[in-house]
């Protein structure tokens, strides 16, 4: 795979002023992240926030007896690890990759003491509001729509993420993120294929008609992806920063 020099490949990162893109740039951090990698566990102390580049990363939430749930998901549009400019070193939630790629980290202190300075401050809460609108809506949909309006809002977030119309995605996994059984994302995704909508083959997802996977999704999606287009930048500079890994 080849390695994502441009840190603005991140839409947060992109959007810095540049007194602060500055001062960062010597300090992030190039990563690999596998499908799989947890970023952190729940409880645990937080090192880093994690900018994603080409990598889509879940946000679980685990329960006593070790059932979970995806509750939100995050890619180059944002930022894993918002605890810690909220006031708390740990969250309850596990992060992990759920579709490989690379992306950016910085140190927990660096991203504490930038916070105090108010470009900075305005940017990441304006994100955060984002994330959260995109966690009360996805317990919305997981309670009142349909598994079928649960899959096409999950591929269609997931899309929005990446350059491209594939995921690389086990059924299992799937199942996971939206805590059901394998069977029924089973079900699901050979009603989408029937349809035209998908192609599913070998653990890789292929969109082959988004407009009609978007009109299949409940309006779960369409709540999220307004609000993240309302309070978000969206797009990349013009001309590549001097960035060396």
């Amino acid at each position: 795979m080849a390695i994502t020099v441009d840190p603005r490949h991140n839409h947060l990162l992109a959007a810095l002023p540049d007194a602060e893109w500055q001062r960062w740039l010597p300090q992030l951090q190039w990563i690999e992240l596998p499908l799989g990698k947890v970023l952190h566990e729940s409880g645990a102390q937080q090192s880093h926030v994690h900018f994603p580049t080409t990598a889509i990363v879940s946000l679980l939430y685990v329960m006593e007896n070790g059932a979970s749930a995806e509750i939100a998901v995050v890619g180059n549009e944002g930022l894993v690890g918002i605890a810690l400019f909220m006031g708390s070193e740990s969250t309850p939630n596990r992060a992990v990759v759920q579709s490989a790629g690379q992306g950016f980290m910085l140190g927990a202190q660096v991203i504490k003491d930038e916070f105090t300075r108010a470009p900075v401050l305005h940017l990441l809460l304006r994100y955060t509001q984002a994330l959260i609108t995109q966690m009360a809506q996805t317990a919305v949909c997981n309670r009142h729509h349909s598994l079928d309006q649960q899959l096409c809002r999950w591929l269609l977030l997931s899309l929005d993420r990446l350059q491209c119309n594939e995921l690389v995605m086990t059924q299992e996994l799937i199942a996971n993120m939206l805590g059901v059984r394998r069977e029924s994302v089973t079900e699901s995704a050979r009603k989408l294929q029937k349809l035209g909508l998908i192609r599913y083959s070998r653990g890789r997802i292929t969109v082959l008609d988004r407009p009609a996977l978007e009109k299949r999704s409940c309006e779960c999606y369409a709540v999220v992806k307004k609000e993240y287009d309302r309070l978000l930048p969206a797009g990349l500079p013009p001309g590549p920063p001097n960035f060396r890994r």
